[in-house]
């Protein structure tokens, strides 16, 4: 029997009730196209959570109970269905987010005869690809992740770099009961390793899952494979870029636009409504333009509709809310301007810290404005949305670059960025968005336009203010086409905005303000003795570490979140550039003294600090 909803939602059914009606001739073409739909939707994955425990000393009913009540601190991100493999002492458990009928598609995956089991959590965009390769093998579902089985049992564990997509897996061999554990090659998909005291080895998507139950844990590294077989860790992301050696090939603007446009294209393989988060920056304002020209002709379209839908949020009359407004009325985008106040953002500190896992100060700061935007778009029915993180690394688009002294150092703080973006922008875009069962892909960290991108003669990529050049030009340059423009001129050479300053600069006054009132001086003059690690220099910065604590309070914790001066995102090595910022030290884009142009130095407005106008989310 068909049941019809009584209300369908806006989103996902743009239609009235009585014009889809109208539309359906005959009971047996609506269930022949709702089945092409379902069938469609085997073929994508969604983001997960996953929790491997291997090796268990116990393996008894009441360890089963305990590994599926700590998957559970993993559900906002598989909030759909749950599963858990158990085979003697190992464990592999799983929490989907399902497209639709979540009683089918679910893991753990298997190979043929089910001696290889996976569970994974992220994309593989060349599934179709890799497939062909795997033509006398069987496969079970549509799920582009299942691939990972049948290639292992092809090519054994040397596999993971034929991998083009964003991932974190465990896979268990039964046969001999090996294991391993990989994460993609920037870490855009979180992972985590611990050791329990029993001599077992975990794997969780977020720490929360396993910092109860084990002795020591770290963060899984990115590009890096786990081998029970060779006991330990091995890189297998090895790209020419990683040695930091000065690349040589010369700037041609079409062959990095070309390769741009390939990785947003790839990313639109979805059959589940999408968006954008557009902050109206150059980063976002492309991957919107990129998406918008190619959507009409994309598999999504025909399902979804052509018209983008983007998103912005910010304090009223914040610069990103401006900009944003412009970039989506020039592309014509369904466009979804969300507003969040100071103490909207000041009380879910807590709920933000607790989701990220970071108490690094300009992560909370972009984090949360974020963090209630996903809430937002998770509840007009989105799943997944793009975003612009990883542009900056590549192309120095941080403000403090205009300082950089020479190319070598340049391209050596690019590389630096690139390697620590897990602990930073990767971890936010991931966390902060799956905190409410929304996937974030970010087409500038694909592969193939990194190797690209970093190839480039970084002489290229400095900052001239002599030949008119500002920070990414070369970005920037390679979509300034005056016969079909991507964008408006203003919007394509706007200077850089960093999230947490562009929702509005009066969010980071009054967190400092706020953390002022609730850190005392006598209380940051002991601040060396309470946390003799990665001491916090700011009482922004205590207030923080002090809500991470409550809820991580092992070392091992700790020792997961990165420490050093900063100056508007830079490295500690990069802070040298400029003598003057070792007294400035504050991750905000607005440190950049000099440079950015309503830096510290000038007045900053502070009207919206407590204005009740700025309205609800």
């Amino acid at each position: 029997m068909l049941i019809f909803p009584n209300t369908l939602h806006p989103f996902l059914f743009p239609l009235s009730l009585s014009v889809q009606l109208k539309q359906i001739v005959s009971l047996f073409s609506l269930c022949f196209c709702f089945c092409c739909v379902v069938r469609s939707l085997l073929y994508a994955a969604a983001m997960c959570g996953i929790l491997a425990v291997l090796g268990c000393v116990d393996n008894s009913q009441a360890k089963r109970a305990r590994i599926i009540e700590l998957s559970r601190r993993l559900r906002h991100r598989g909030p759909d269905w749950s599963g858990i493999h158990c085979h003697e002492d190992c464990y592999l458990a799983h929490q989907r987010l399902a497209i639709v009928d979540p009683t089918s598609g679910d893991q753990p995956l298997y190979n043929e005869d089910k001696t290889v089991i996976v569970t994974v959590n992220g994309e593989i965009y060349n599934h179709k690809q890799l497939r062909q390769k795997l033509s006398s093998h069987q496969f079970r579902t549509g799920s582009d992740c299942e691939v990972i089985a049948h290639l292992y049992e092809e090519y054994g564990e040397d596999f993971v770099d034929m991998l083009d997509g964003m991932f974190a897996f465990i896979l268990l061999d039964t046969r001999d009961k090996s294991f391993i554990a990989a994460r993609d090659a920037i870490g855009i998909t979180p992972l985590y390793l611990g050791w329990g005291h029993d001599g077992s080895t975990w794997f969780a998507s977020e720490m929360k899952a396993l910092s109860d139950d084990c002795e020591r844990f770290i963060s899984f590294p990115p590009g890096h494979i786990y081998s029970s077989k060779q006991g330990g860790l091995r890189r297998w992301y090895n790209p020419p870029w990683f040695s930091e050696d000065i690349p040589s090939t010369p700037y041609d603007p079409m062959i990095l636009r070309g390769a741009f446009e390939k990785a947003v294209v790839k990313r639109m393989m979805t059959d589940v409504p999408f968006g954008v988060l557009l902050s109206g920056g150059l980063d976002s304002s492309l991957v919107a333009a990129v998406v918008n020209r190619y959507l009409a002709e994309s598999e999504a379209a025909r399902q979804w509709g052509s018209q983008l839908h983007t998103f912005c949020i910010g304090l009223k009359g914040s610069p990103d809310l401006r900009a944003a407004k412009e970039v989506a009325d020039y592309l014509g985008t369904r466009h979804h301007e969300l507003y969040f106040t100071v103490q909207e953002g000041i009380d879910a500190l807590e709920e933000v810290i607790y989701h990220i896992e970071t108490y690094d100060v300009t992560t909370i700061r972009a984090s949360t404005p974020m963090f209630l935007m996903s809430r937002k778009i998770k509840a007009l029915g989105v799943k997944m949305v793009l975003s612009g993180e990883g542009s900056d690394e590549l192309f120095g688009g941080y403000l403090y670059f205009h300082k950089a002294p020479n190319k070598k150092e340049f391209h050596e703080e690019t590389c630096r960025k690139i390697k620590a973006l897990h602990l930073y922008d990767c971890l936010r875009a991931n966390k902060s968005t799956a905190a409410w069962g929304v996937e974030a892909r970010v087409p500038f960290l694909d592969k193939e336009f990194i190797n690209i991108a970093m190839s480039i003669d970084p002489d290229s990529k400095m900052i001239r203010d002599d030949l008119g050049r500002i920070e990414k030009w070369v970005l920037r340059n390679a979509f300034d086409d005056d016969k079909n423009p991507y964008l408006p001129k203003h919007i394509l050479y706007r200077q850089k905005e960093q999230f947490s300053d562009g929702v509005g600069y009066s969010w980071i006054d009054a967190l400092k303000d706020h953390a002022n009132k609730q850190v005392t001086d006598a209380t940051m003059s002991a601040a060396g003795f309470i946390y003799p690690e990665n001491t916090p220099t700011t009482k922004e910065g205590y207030l923080y570490r002090t809500i991470f604590e409550k809820f991580f309070p092992k070392n091992s914790a700790r020792a997961t979140v990165p420490g050093g001066p900063s100056v508007a995102c830079s490295t500690a090595k990069a802070v040298e550039w400029d003598a003057a910022w070792s007294k400035n030290l504050d991750p905000s884009g607005r440190a950049a003294l000099g440079v950015h142009a309503a830096a510290y130095e000038d007045a900053v407005d502070t009207t919206m600090i407590d204005d009740p106008k700025n309205g609800p989310l």
